[in-house]
């Protein structure tokens, strides 16, 4: 097996910011393994900053690795040794499990979603489109672009959200709805006031993590019991190993890839939420092609999609699924197999092979 690695720096279309902060480029690293037989696998590493993760530390983790202890035949053998190597850094092992995957659906000769036994129905999974936190005048000018997206995200937590909000009301009266603190709201009583404000526009479908992720139990609890909108967990939930908790906090999650390690963990993740009456959401970052058409792919186990990454960012290097009006679709995927994935541009000098070991 052959492993190696490449940075992309992904300039975005338009502002982007949210309750954590500003950013105009985002970056990932795109993981490349190569089997005996030269069958080409592709993961990719969205870092979040929130978790100590960065391109740097990504890269760290990649070069610790030995491809003799990779398998595609075992998914867990992978996860288990790549947990060892170090704690964390689940972007970094989200891209070795996807790049396996792939490789293991090609080989099989089947789609990935196929090849998880779960298909993909065309003409039925709608991603929402994310608008990012801002002054009223952006809000407006970022909903007007957004017109050919029948479901919005919306993110709060700043000074102006009756303003922005009201903003996006004028361009998009009727317009679904999903609304995103990032922890923004401090208290429980504050988050049931905003929710409470929030519930007053019936176009309005849940609000996504509320209250900091360090906020105790009980006060989920007591938020949960009185919340007039579903309310659903994203940093506050992260692996299937949660769910009993999530259960008894929250109406729904948000799954990540690049949160639970990948596929393999996004997959067990969302049937342990949906067994525990969950309602599912599968989520991203601002990533390419490759993370958003890997979650496409388990686009089945999930309630509601927000696969958006690829869509803010004006060169994405790589093709998959598309969204066109907001419906993901894979009809004009190049590829038949595996992730369906196919490479429009390769970054220039930053490549880095880890091993040519077989």
């Amino acid at each position: 097996m052959n492993l190696s690695f490449q940075h992309f720096d992904l300039p975005l279309a338009r502002s982007w910011a949210t309750a954590r902060g500003k950013t105009a480029v985002a970056k990932v690293v795109v993981v490349e393994l190569i089997d005996k037989d030269g069958i080409v696998g592709h993961g990719e590493a969205a870092p979040i900053s929130r978790y100590k993760e960065s391109v740097t530390s990504v890269e760290a983790f990649l070069r610790r690795i030995d491809p003799q202890h990779l398998s595609t035949e075992s998914a867990t053998q992978s996860l288990t040794y790549l947990r060892r190597l170090a704690p964390g850094e689940m972007s970094a092992k989200c891209a070795i499990d996807i790049a396996l995957l792939d490789i293991a659906a090609k080989r099989a000769k089947k789609p990935l979603y196929d090849h998880l036994n779960l298909g993909f129905r065309e003409k039925h999974h709608m991603t929402s489109l994310s608008i990012g936190l801002g002054e009223p005048a952006v809000v407006r000018e970022n909903v007007l672009a957004a017109s050919d997206y029948p479901i919005l995200k919306m993110k709060l937590g700043g000074a102006q959200d009756k303003a922005s909000w009201q903003a996006l009301r004028e361009v998009a009266p009727t317009k679904l709805v999903r609304a995103d603190a990032n922890e923004a709201w401090l208290t429980k009583e504050e988050a049931l006031k905003n929710i409470e404000w929030l519930a007053s526009d019936k176009y309005v479908e849940f609000v996504e993590q509320p209250l900091p992720a360090s906020t105790p139990p009980a006060d989920w609890i007591w938020l949960k019991q009185r919340s007039p909108l579903p309310i659903f967990a994203d940093e506050s939930h992260h692996s299937a190993a949660e769910t009993a908790l999530a259960a008894e906090c929250f109406h729904g999650v948000n799954i990540k890839l690049v949160k639970s390690g990948g596929v393999t963990e996004g997959f067990y993740a969302l049937q342990e939420a949906r067994k525990a009456g969950l309602k599912t959401m599968l989520g991203c970052m601002v990533e390419t092609s490759v993370l958003i058409s890997a979650g496409a792919h388990l686009a089945e186990l999930c309630d509601y999609l927000d696969l958006d990454g690829n869509l803010l960012i004006t060169e994405d290097p790589f093709a998959g699924v598309t969204a066109r009006n907001g419906m993901l679709s894979f009809a004009e995927a190049t590829e038949k197999f595996g992730l369906r994935v196919s490479v429009r541009k390769r970054a220039g000098s930053n490549s880095n092979r880890v091993s040519d070991k077989s």
